[in-house]
């Protein structure tokens, strides 16, 4: 039996490859580094300095509000683009995922695939830029640009999923003569309720972000108001709204993983 010494001396040896690839590291570093601007950051340490003051004191008057340009009410606006954003995103990924999953079309899934790989390539503010040009500036705008990127995602998770199920009760409904759609409604979906409720929860925690950044391109939100202050250096309006903004993404982290967790493991 080999001591820890042993077994330590006779580890693999890659000496010769980490050296390899820390020199191509650090070259790339210095080849890159001709694109940064130092002189960009002049005026940049007071700028950091006001806001971590203002962060401590922040607009009080905009926390305890609940008037149209109030925190509360913007983050609850926030809050339901994510929502309905979430929601379009999930229903439009069930058609999406099965018809790439390999063990409901087979080799016919490259389809599917094309169509979720273009969608997923798309930038996030183009899209956002696209729909205000059809539904204008405002939440619908942001409910829109979400919906559609989270289809990539999702339709990704579902795909997993679905691929991942029991073929036993697929070849059973096969032998009873069940039709495929037959086959999805009492065969897959039972198998996947819970796994599919679990994704759509962790795409809905990234899209409470996203959402929070989409006001940027006037989708919409807290953001708006975010962006609006920051280019007028109201410090403490700003630091309101970032309160806004970590309060309610530790709330929906803590709570969603609880109930991610209860729905795959039971406990």
């Amino acid at each position: 039996m080999k001591t820890v010494t042993q077994t330590y001396n006779d580890r693999p040896k890659h000496t010769l490859r980490t050296v390899i690839i820390s020199v191509i590291v650090l070259a790339l570093v210095v080849w890159s580094s001709p694109v940064l601007k130092y002189s960009s950051f002049d005026g940049g340490g007071e700028i950091a300095k006001n806001i971590a003051r203002a962060f401590f004191n922040p607009s009080w008057n905009l926390i305890f509000t609940l008037r149209v340009d109030g925190i509360p009410y913007l983050m609850f606006e926030t809050i339901g683009i994510a929502v309905l954003g979430t929601m379009l995103g999930a229903i439009l990924s069930v058609p999406f995922a099965f018809l790439t999953a390999k063990n409901i079309v087979g080799k016919f899934n490259i389809i599917g695939n094309t169509i979720i790989t273009m969608i997923r390539s798309f930038p996030f503010f183009l899209v956002a830029l696209m729909f205000i040009t059809v539904s204008g500036p405002g939440p619908m705008t942001g409910v829109l640009t979400i919906g559609i990127l989270s289809i990539g995602m999702i339709s990704k998770l579902y795909i997993e999923i679905i691929e991942d199920i029991d073929p036993g009760i697929l070849q059973s409904l096969d032998a009873l003569g069940a039709t495929r759609m037959q086959k999805i409604r009492h065969g897959i979906l039972p198998q996947l309720f819970a796994n599919i409720i679990s994704v759509v929860i962790y795409r809905f925690e990234i899209n409470v972000k996203n959402a929070t950044v989409l006001g940027i391109v006037a989708a919409g939100g807290i953001g708006t108001t975010l962006l609006t202050a920051m280019n007028a250096g109201r410090w403490r309006d700003t630091s309101a709204a970032l309160w806004g903004i970590i309060l309610v993404v530790i709330f929906i982290d803590y709570f969603s993983t609880k109930i991610r967790k209860k729905l795959i493991s039971g406990e």
